[in-house]
């Protein structure tokens, strides 16, 4: 059985993964949404980027799980690529969903323009949830996008700028990188350079950047698929 373990991006929680994990649950596999600190219902608890590195192993190790494919979307991908390397021989697969990659010594928003993004955060040490025009052009309907709003909560500023960790090459992952065309056509920063790797694979979805909202079953499809590659 294989064991997923998503992780949502800025300002969401688990319940962004509610209708992909329900569809992969029905595939028979077995599914743990995590939550990172700071969000959700972790509001409250402090947090910088290695605090979510921690979170999602301590997930993989406290449940024993074998067979594991890491999944992370959009900012997530950097923590999710850190914890692929500590969690060794447990990882099956992991899939950046239109992700940043983890760049050693850099922080999540290295690689483009963040000066809005800095100043956003701030002196309140949070990074403010979009608004509803924020997501407009991205396939989502007028629900899906007042779903993600309401549920959206402020992101942790020092878990963006802080730097990553990473002892060896993330081009030796085992990797499926799906990048989603109404959000741009190349993937993001150092992901173009790894996808040259032999272990990585590329997969396109014709949508925007929250594909577990816009489409939930074509995404489960292809995680589905991913956790068949060798």
């Amino acid at each position: 059985m294989t064991h997923f373990v998503l992780v949502a991006g800025t300002w969401l929680g688990a319940w962004a993964w509610d209708e992909v994990a329900a569809e992969l649950r029905s595939a028979g596999h077995d599914v743990h949404p995590l939550t990172l600190s700071g969000l959700a219902e972790k509001q409250g608890v402090p947090a910088g980027q290695q605090t979510h590195v921690r979170d999602i192993v301590e997930d993989v190790e406290r449940l024993d799980l074998r067979d594991v494919v890491l999944v992370g979307h959009s900012y997530a991908g950097v923590p999710v690529g850190q914890a692929a390397e500590r969690i060794g021989d447990r990882l099956t697969r992991v899939v950046f969903v239109d992700a940043m990659v983890p760049v050693d010594g850099e922080s999540a928003l290295s690689g483009w323009p963040s000066d809005e993004v800095r100043e956003a955060i701030g002196a309140s040490g949070f990074w403010p949830p979009q608004t509803a025009e924020d997501y407009v052009g991205q396939g989502l309907t007028d629900e899906q996008i007042s779903r993600i709003v309401s549920g959206s909560t402020p992101h942790p500023g020092d878990t963006a700028t802080e730097a990553a960790v990473l002892a060896g090459d993330l081009g030796e992952l085992p990797v499926t990188y799906i990048k989603c065309l109404l959000d741009g056509d190349e993937p993001w920063g150092a992901a173009a350079e790894l996808l040259k790797s032999d272990r990585w694979e590329l997969v396109n979805m014709d949508t925007g950047h929250w594909p577990m909202f816009s489409q939930p079953r074509e995404l489960a499809r292809i995680l589905h698929e991913s956790a068949t590659r060798p």
